[in-house]
């Protein structure tokens, strides 16, 4: 796996109530859309797993944005605690807030988001997208937690996809019954033999050919 990020990225700081979040923005010249990326449990902006992603969707003329969620700060206290990393509230209210910055921003203002969310993250994009119906206009789940977000599923109208691995057991049940409980457009993928992480060969390739396809299909020009 190699990450393929050739599109001009930079580097950002979005306002977060009295917090500044760090990420990286890539614009390619003709966006059709952008991607929030939601990261999971002890992961970064930096996560290979989702560069890669992030780069596949970039070719694909869709811009991107990956955050981090926590402060510098609160990642310290997190290594410690292991807490903020589950406070999906909070996750998901930061989710929200960078939606709103995206929304305000004149560069990209005029883009469609869609949300990238991976483990817990992906509990923290499917409440942002119920407490954004207007903004979140699709959601990609990767090996995610949906059911840490079981109260705001109902509420969710972005037209979701849930991907997991077929041999993660455990969490396809439980986006087994996230996706019953779902309301909105939906589909549930499954990759054949991939563990949580989608680390086989070929597994993050087509968990990206998923997500490009959903958020090309769902993303407005």
């Amino acid at each position: 796996m190699v990450s393929v990020l050739k599109t001009n990225e930079k580097a950002v700081q979005v306002p977060a109530g009295g917090a500044m979040l760090a990420g990286n923005l890539s614009l390619p010249r003709e966006a059709r859309g952008l991607v929030l990326f939601a990261h999971g449990s002890g992961s970064s902006r930096h996560s290979p797993r989702n560069r890669y992603v992030a780069g596949r969707l970039n070719e694909a003329e869709l811009a991107t944005l990956l955050v981090d969620l926590l402060t510098t700060e609160e990642e310290r206290i997190d290594q410690i605690t292991a807490e903020l990393r589950f406070d999906i509230r909070l996750l998901a209210d930061r989710l929200v807030q960078v939606t709103d910055w995206l929304h305000m921003s004149n560069e990209t203002s005029a883009l469609s988001v869609g949300y990238f969310g991976a483990s817990t993250g992906a509990a923290a994009a499917l409440m942002a997208a119920a407490e954004r119906p207007n903004r979140a206009a699709a959601v990609v789940s990767r090996g995610g937690r949906p059911d840490l977000a079981a109260p705001a599923l109902p509420r969710v109208r972005a037209p979701t996809l849930l991907v997991v691995g077929g041999a993660d057991t455990q969490v396809i049940a439980l986006n087994r019954s996230a996706f019953a409980a779902l309301r909105c457009e939906k589909e549930l993928a499954i990759v054949p033999a991939a563990t949580h992480l989608f680390e086989e060969p070929g597994a993050l390739e087509e968990v990206a050919d998923l997500a490009i396809q959903w958020f090309l299909r769902q993303l407005p020009a």
